[in-house]
């Protein structure tokens, strides 16, 4: 069958090669197109996730820095908090459960 059709297009002078050639170069470059206009989609995703990314990256580390600093605020508030407390005055310990208690039904009462 192959050759037949080989047989024939020689035979009548025609060139049908050569459309044919013309035709695959027509659907490489269609192609080539189609695949240039999706890396070029890709690169742009790329690069809007690479500055979703840095600015992801930049709010976690100034949460970070903020949890720091309220950890350390913390600390420093225990440490007064158990200076107190080996103060052998054991009325500031009551009067601190007494205002935490107040404060508490105080948002109680608001909520």
């Amino acid at each position: 069958m192959y050759h037949r059709s080989r047989g024939a297009h020689a035979a009548t002078g025609a060139q049908p090669v050569s459309q044919g050639h013309e035709h695959l170069e027509e659907e490489n470059n269609q192609a080539e197109e189609e695949l240039r206009s999706k890396v070029s989609a890709l690169k742009s995703l790329s690069i809007d996730i690479g500055t979703e990314v840095r600015e992801h990256n930049r709010l976690l580390k100034d949460t970070d820095n903020e949890f720091d600093s309220a950890g350390a605020l913390l600390q420093n508030s225990m440490k007064r908090v158990q200076t107190l407390l080996k103060s052998g005055n054991r009325y500031h310990f009551f009067y601190l459960f007494l205002f935490c208690l107040f404060v508490f039904f105080v948002l109680w009462w608001r909520i």
